[in-house]
């Protein structure tokens, strides 16, 4: 079994999006279309085991020095299409999101002060000289935002039950996969139709500026992209029965029909229901 194969990817989920070669400008079209072609492309553990080994040296190193030249692939229809993994790009987000949502003192222990004013001067100066960088993947820790639900409808979930592994330490199991993949046109016909449902039927909200967000990200890529919301390590924080039962992406759906039928009662009532599934998800977090 490889070391990537060994480690359990975190507790989060994963919006990524998939762009065919055309939308890379040269040379990095040409890396892509080679990179494509490799027998085996490394997965989102590899990723990870990458990013773990960069946090044990003193100090750690919580962004990479060097940008990756990693991606995921997919075929759609036929063409190649390819997600960056940007990994130093969203390190440098991931650390922003870090105030406040730790006390100070534990903070400082995982990343010293002087580590983070460092990375903070590092990502100033690179931004500086790239104003227009986005990354091709969000992440959420311990649950899926809702709001990216909005994107997708039940035709476009994929479910894959785990498997057992062998009698042998070599043959290890197989974890289950839930996701969901639409078009680029597709996901932003949805994001348009539930921001108008939610303008014409209530205030302005967070799930309002939410979706406005996401549909602003979206707007930066191809629009013969492709959309993907990827359950990620959250299939090891819930059971096979919950990930197998869940319909998430069709309660959105649901609510957002019963909002432009006008019917606030049954939309509130599927919101409420999807709300609460998630909230119990959210609540791991502070389980021992």
């Amino acid at each position: 079994m490889s070391v990537a194969s060994s480690v359990l990817i975190p507790y989060a989920s994963y919006l990524r999006v998939y762009e065919p070669l055309a939308a890379f400008p040269e040379p990095e079209r040409t890396h892509w279309a080679r990179y494509a072609r490799r027998p085996l492309t490394p997965g989102a553990q590899e990723e990870l085991r990458r990013s773990l080994a960069d946090l044990l040296p003193t100090p750690p190193v919580p962004v990479p020095v060097h940008e990756s030249g990693e991606a995921f692939v997919a075929h759609v229809d036929g063409v190649v299409v390819i997600c960056p993994w940007r990994t130093r790009l969203r390190g440098w987000l991931a650390l922003q999101e870090l105030d406040g949502q730790f006390p100070e003192p534990v903070l400082d222990a995982m990343l010293p002060p002087v580590v983070r004013l460092q990375v903070a001067s590092d990502y100033e100066r690179w931004l500086s000289r790239n104003p227009d960088a986005r990354p091709w993947i969000r992440t959420a820790v311990w649950h899926v935002p809702l709001r990216w639900f909005a994107l997708f409808g039940d035709e476009d979930r994929e479910y894959e039950p785990g498997a057992p592994g062998g009698e042998e330490a070599a043959e290890p199991g197989r974890a289950p996969v839930l996701r969901y993949r639409t078009t680029m046109a597709q996901a932003r016909r949805r994001l348009a139709r539930a921001l108008r449902a939610l303008r014409e039927s209530i205030d302005d909200g967070p799930m309002t500026e939410g979706l406005i967000e996401v549909g602003r990200w979206l707007e930066e890529f191809h629009p013969r992209a492709l959309v993907e919301l990827d359950f990620g390590g959250l299939v090891h924080a819930v059971t096979e029965e919950w990930l197998a039962e869940d319909r998430s992406a069709a309660q959105m759906a649901e609510g957002i029909a019963a909002l432009r039928a006008g019917d606030g009662e049954a939309a509130s009532d599927a919101y409420g229901r999807l709300a609460e599934r998630w909230r119990t998800v959210r609540e791991l977090r502070f389980a021992n």
